[in-house]
């Protein structure tokens, strides 16, 4: 069921224990053919939209009891953000919220944006992670995406951000329509060259009302060929093994003690705070999200009115939602946890779904968890889909 909540201080399903803070930039320089993200292409309310995510922190305080153990700055493009803006968010967080010892404080950013004054800038913030979208380091898959740098400017920034960062993730996209096996192996080997000990690589995916969708209709671009992607899967998981990295989950690779504490945090299904348009929130028992709009959030903000609408998760949207995150990771999906949680109807359940999948040798059952075999990764989401309960 979903509601729309328009409470300021008192809700009824306040955070405990710790968790995250995810604050939505939603501005971009121009729009990625791939993106179904909510962000705009013009700066002009950047100021009153940073004034708002401020104000909207300070409603939503009561909300989380806990100390926050991770900030992250996704978007959009949160390094389009200045110094001065960046810290008036950081001042308010400090000021209302128990902020950790030492949180894991990410912003997510552009090669075009990390010039070095910017790279020295940042550095001098409570920024503590980079997450650089690099998405490929050719040309000509970078035009294919319509991203906002070239292929010098990729290579440029993380030689100048490995300077003042030790933390670094590179994202990368593989899958692209005429991206061959030697040109992946290549974004690779470069990638790995520069000893980043983070990668978050992800295939590319046809989203509807994208500019792609329109294009693979239009037959201006091919369409993407699942099976090359898969190929490049398989490339990817033998070169970061290779590299040292940990396949700690689907498509994020880490080296000893830089796995993403944020995202760790959602597959584990930890609470978070939603900040700023389209961001989403999760306390344990239900999810909200802000509206998708800028004006719209700015104005209900400066109201004192939170934009939210949110939805209260049964007992069997939380079991799904555990074995689409556990699956996916390399903990797996612990039938004691399902059976202490859900009850013994769902760990049986789980046991006769998995079965077909057992046999194949997709999945894997040993000491009472349930993991993906390094055959079954691409097929992850699929073999998860045969284990949710309907």
């Amino acid at each position: 069921m979903k509601t729309e909540d328009s409470k300021i201080l008192d809700h009824s399903s306040p955070f405990g224990g710790g968790g995250g803070l995810y604050i939505h930039i939603p501005f971009c320089k121009q729009a990625c053919h791939y993106c179904d993200f909510h962000f705009s292409t013009s700066m002009k309310k950047k100021g009153e939209l940073v004034n708002a995510l401020c104000k909207e922190l300070v409603l939503r305080k009561d909300e989380m009891h806990g100390e926050i153990e991770t900030i992250y700055l996704g978007g959009g493009t949160p390094s389009l953000l200045s110094s001065e803006e960046l810290q008036q968010i950081f001042e308010t967080i400090y000021l209302h919220y128990k902020v950790a010892e030492t949180p894991e404080i990410t912003l997510e950013a552009n090669p075009d944006d990390l010039s070095k004054e910017v790279v020295v800038q940042l550095s001098k913030t409570q920024i503590n992670r980079l997450s650089i979208g690099i998405q490929s380091f050719f040309e000509a898959d970078l035009k294919l995406m319509n991203r906002a740098h070239n292929a010098s400017e990729a290579l440029e920034c993380i030689k100048v951000a490995k300077q003042y960062f030790e933390n670094i993730s590179i994202d990368l996209i593989y899958g692209i329509p005429g991206m061959t096996n030697e040109r992946w192996l290549e974004n690779l080997v470069i990638a790995l060259q520069f000893d980043v000990p983070h990668l978050s690589c992800y295939a590319l995916t046809v989203e509807p009302k994208t500019a792609l969708k329109k294009f693979i209709e239009k037959g201006i671009v091919p369409p993407v060929d699942e099976d090359a992607a898969k190929q490049h899967y398989e490339i990817l998981l033998t070169e970061t093994e290779k590299a040292g990295f940990d396949n700690y989950e689907f498509s994020n690779f880490g080296k000893p003690g830089f796995y993403s504490r944020n995202n760790t945090a959602y597959w584990e299904g930890k609470p978070y705070l939603g900040i700023g348009p389209s961001a989403h929130g999760y306390d344990g028992n239900s999810r909200s999200w802000n509206v998708p709009n800028n004006t719209k959030y700015i104005q209900s903000i400066e109201a004192g009115i939170l934009p939210l609408e949110s939805e209260t998760l049964s007992k069997e949207d939380k079991y799904n939602e555990y074995i689409m995150t556990g699956l996916r990771t390399k903990k797996g999906v612990s039938l004691e946890k399902i059976e202490n949680e859900f009850g013994k109807k769902f760990s049986d359940y789980l046991l006769r779904q998995a079965e077909i999948n057992l046999q194949k040798k997709l999945l894997i059952f040993e000491n009472q968890i349930l993991t993906i075999s390094k055959s079954g990764k691409f097929l992850s989401d699929g073999i998860a889909a045969d284990l949710f309960w309907i």
